[in-house]
């Protein structure tokens, strides 16, 4: 989950004040994959699940479950984080 916070810094209420503490679910779908459902039961710990895409290919960022970028996943070190590469245009009924 993500937070956005904006912090007043002069007199007077900030214009995005109303988006203080408004939080959202930021997901990064990296691939899918397709298995019984009597498969996924016997998976344990440490279980490897093969994905449809490449280390290269392009990552889906979803907000509230609803498809809002594209990018690619980023590993510098021991810390991963995922790089915008294209806003995805909204759709008219969405707005």
């Amino acid at each position: 989950m993500v937070t956005l916070a904006f912090r007043n810094r002069g007199q007077g209420r900030h214009p995005l004040s109303t988006l203080d503490k408004v939080s959202l679910d930021i997901s990064v779908v990296l691939g899918t994959s397709t298995m019984p459902i009597h498969q996924v039961l016997r998976l344990g710990r440490g279980a490897i699940i093969e994905l449809d895409s490449g280390e290269d290919d392009d990552v889906r960022i979803l907000a509230n479950n609803f498809p809002v970028a594209r990018g690619t996943v980023v590993v510098n070190g021991n810390r991963i984080a995922v790089e915008v590469r294209e806003m995805l245009p909204r759709s008219p009924d969405s707005r």
